[in-house]
């Protein structure tokens, strides 16, 4: 299963916060009423970054279950969060019912591109059997747009999306296609859906997570397309120049996605 740093977490996480769609969160919140306490579990956790957003925006009292392969990351969540919090080390390429269990909330931040189309089924399929609301959030969509526009951009947007798409752990991966995938998946399930776009728009402010991204998509478009890394370092080097001149901003596309039963 693919691992993310303690680094990159807090990297990306002001970047995070201020794309989530209130839209969405809201609604669920607003559904979320009466349950008292409110029962949320957190899948792929990280370090917390979904209860330090929604701990103010959901009702209280909350008891929240944080689940993620990386017991590092939990050690730090807990560190972190503003709560206390039930943590627990899970391998969540197998989903178990126990994971939802007593849950009136899942939810899930940057998790739901990493799998499988079968999975995201059974996601599904277990959140509505234990009767809980569903907020995933940060999936992403497939559209990258950097200024100033380079005239390889889409050439090599086009191989990190392949390469989203490849298994990481889970199967092969929805990708580019997730937050689409999931809505039909709960709705399938009996869920009302909203969906609204949560897009990232960073700019030459957030020039270490501008290299941090292009470092990454470089990476995997030469693992995707090994005979073209020549050209795509030198796109790599183009637009670090511009992260570097100060004169770089990038949109990297998301959805948000709720679902609540009833």
């Amino acid at each position: 299963m693919s691992g993310f740093s303690a680094e990159w977490l807090a990297l990306r996480e002001p970047a995070d916060t201020a794309a989530r769609a209130p839209q969405v969160t809201d609604a669920v919140a607003t559904a979320m009423a009466g349950r008292t306490p409110l029962r949320v579990a957190d899948l792929g956790c990280g370090t917390g970054s979904n209860v330090r957003y929604l701990a103010s925006r959901l009702p209280q009292p909350q008891v929240w279950r944080l689940l993620d392969h990386d017991a590092a990351l939990l050690a730090t969540a807990r560190t972190l969060v503003p709560q206390a919090v039930d943590t627990r080390v899970a391998d969540l390429r197998e989903l178990d019912a126990a994971a939802f269990e007593g849950c009136d909330l899942v939810t899930a931040s940057a998790l739901l591109d990493l799998v499988s189309e079968a999975w995201v089924r059974r996601f599904a399929s277990l959140c509505r059997d234990a009767g809980a609301a569903v907020l995933v959030v940060l999936n992403y969509d497939g559209r990258t747009e950097c200024t100033p526009h380079d005239a390889d951009d889409a050439a090599v947007r086009a191989l990190v999306n392949a390469h989203q798409r490849s298994d990481k752990g889970f199967g092969p991966a929805l990708g580019p296609d997730s937050g689409a995938r999931t809505a039909q998946a709960l709705t399938d399930a009996g869920y009302r859906v909203i969906v609204e776009k949560s897009d990232w728009v960073i700019g030459p402010d957030q020039a270490e997570l501008q290299r941090q991204l292009m470092s990454g998509w470089a990476d995997a478009a030469v693992e995707l397309a090994p005979a073209e890394t020549g050209r795509i370092r030198a796109w790599q080097s183009r637009r670090l120049a511009h992260v570097d001149a100060g004169t770089s901003t990038v949109r990297v596309g998301h959805d948000d996605v709720g679902g609540v039963l009833g």
